[in-house]
């Protein structure tokens, strides 16, 4: 290579031993890392997306070459310690946590409020919907669907989080129902019904904005409903937008989060902080160890 000429690599994931969860020390044996260490100077991670998984070029190279947090990395990990920071001392602050992912959501529910970081949490998607269970409602074809997908098996978790945390957690009021293709809203004390829940009704939305424009800091994660069909994606659409236009400081992450602002054409500029980060997000939301980060960390100290 000539001097200023950059190498672009093959997706690592086709190496046999990239994904597989090891400990740095072990992963340093892998043919990727023994074949580019000894033609490399530095080792540069920025890779916030993939800092939650401890594969080889996550965590290999750190123990064999001079390691260091790339650009990216070290935004994400300054903007989201400082929003955390900033829930902890605030009284007012808000999470809206939604999403088709109510393992990951419930980690977060639980390590942010036992830690005292939130003042409330708004639940949607498939996490309100098993918080709507939990709080003693039948959902009909929704509680079916959820028990086929075995989102139900999160459900003791759930009962427990209520039961601790129930006056910082704001289900659902109304929902939003598919009939005959169309949008049509319902109390939550006219459940269950045959339809499936595609979203949370407006009388939510009224109630998830009041709180969030009395916030300080705002989070969100996850959508409120189906978002890609435009009458379901009424709950995701202003919520952001309420999120967007507020002066508190704010943070808005995960995959399909971040496809919503595109589809609703809302400025990423608006917020505090756009994670790129989808379980990479939940893992540091969860306060569980993120492997890039332990491994950088470990290279820094020799």
């Amino acid at each position: 290579m000539e001097s200023g000429e950059i190498l672009l690599l093959d997706n690592v994931r086709f190496l046999e031993d990239e994904a597989v969860d090891k400990k740095p020390e072990e992963h340093k044996n892998s043919s990727l890392v023994r074949n580019l260490s000894p033609l490399s100077d530095v080792f540069v991670n920025d890779a916030f997306s993939a800092a939650h998984r401890s594969h080889a070029s996550i965590v290999g190279f750190t123990t064999q070459l001079p390691s260091y947090a790339g650009r990216v990395i070290e935004r994400e990990v300054e903007q989201l310690k400082g929003i955390l920071t900033t829930m902890e001392i605030s009284e007012h602050d808000s999470f809206v946590l939604g999403g088709a992912k109510p393992r990951d959501t419930l980690d977060i529910i639980d390590f942010m409020l036992e830690r005292g970081v939130l003042e409330r949490i708004l639940v949607s998607g498939v996490v309100g919907e098993l918080f709507l269970i939990a709080e003693g409602y039948k959902l009909g074809s929704t509680e079916d669907f959820l028990r086929k997908k075995n989102y139900t098996e999160s459900l003791p978790q759930t009962e427990e989080l209520l039961k601790k945390y129930g006056e910082k957690i704001e289900i659902p009021l109304d929902v939003a129902i598919e009939t005959s293709g169309k949008r049509a809203e319902i109390s939550v004390e006219d459940l269950p019904s045959d339809f499936i829940i595609s979203d949370i009704g407006r009388r939510t939305i009224e109630r998830y904005v009041e709180v969030i424009n009395e916030s300080v800091t705002i989070g969100f994660k996850g959508p409120t409903g189906k978002y890609e069909k435009e009458e379901f994606g009424v709950g995701t659409r202003v919520i952001l937008r309420t999120i967007a236009n507020s002066k508190a400081k704010t943070l808005v992450g995960g995959g399909h989060t971040l496809a919503a602002l595109d589809k609703f054409n809302i400025d990423r500029d608006k917020f505090t902080h756009v994670s790129l980060g989808g379980g990479a997000l939940i893992k540091y939301l969860s306060g569980k160890p993120m492997p890039a980060i332990e491994a950088l960390k470990e290279a820094a100290k020799k």
